[in-house]
């Protein structure tokens, strides 16, 4: 059965799991490609056009922005970020799903585009705040400064929880992954989004009755 592809769009306060979340569901589901994000910064080491970034320059990022071919964009320490709107309409006519790693404002931005009536968003929230100053603090990566500012801004993240369709608690990595693969699954099954389903009842419907 036919169907339009969805905009899964993830969103977490740093350390919630979202990433971990987000590599288990494309291991469960080889089908659901990962939003590849346009920037302005330079590339690091190892990184590869087209896999971890699109990179650009200024200009041409602006261009995009004014012709409409960002479905979301934002500006980070001087440079640009945004998600380049063709790759995603081309996922959506395939029937092929898009997973998004976003925060509440590029979700915002997504959900008010001309493909809004598309996504699903989900919230995944950490079972309490300290708890989540300990994953951070497990990772190695962060003087107490950068950690501090995280759990500053996790707050605020955190404030724009009511603004999604699903709300999930990851107390339990297992757990939380199951439930998101059974969002998908249901999310997928929706009446309006088989555009196949019409036809399919209209033949069903005529079966025995051309004697």
């Amino acid at each position: 059965m036919m169907r339009t592809g969805l905009m899964v769009i993830l969103s977490s306060p740093s350390g919630a799991g979202k990433s971990t979340l987000a590599r288990r569901l494309m291991a469960w589901d080889d089908s659901l490609r990962f939003s590849v994000s346009a920037t302005t910064r330079p590339p690091r080491p190892g990184e590869v056009d087209g896999v971890h970034y699109h990179f650009t320059d200024t200009d041409t990022f602006r261009r995009m922005v004014a012709d409409g071919q960002m479905l979301e964009h934002a500006e980070v320490f001087g440079n640009f970020y945004g998600t380049p709107r063709a790759p995603v309409e081309k996922a959506m006519a395939e029937g092929r799903d898009t997973l998004f790693d976003v925060d509440w404002q590029g979700g915002q931005q997504i959900r008010a585009s001309a493909l809004g009536r598309h996504v699903v968003s989900i919230f995944v929230l950490p079972p309490s705040l300290p708890e989540l100053e300990r994953r951070l603090r497990t990772r190695g990566q962060d003087s107490d400064a950068v950690i501090a500012e995280r759990m500053r801004k996790s707050r605020a993240e955190i404030s724009h929880w009511a603004e999604y369709d699903y709300v999930l608690v990851n107390d339990d990595l297992d757990k939380t992954e199951a439930r998101l693969r059974a969002i998908l699954t249901a999310e997928r099954l929706r009446r309006d989004r088989q555009t196949g389903l019409g036809g399919f009842v209209q033949a069903l419907m005529t079966e025995g009755t051309e004697a």
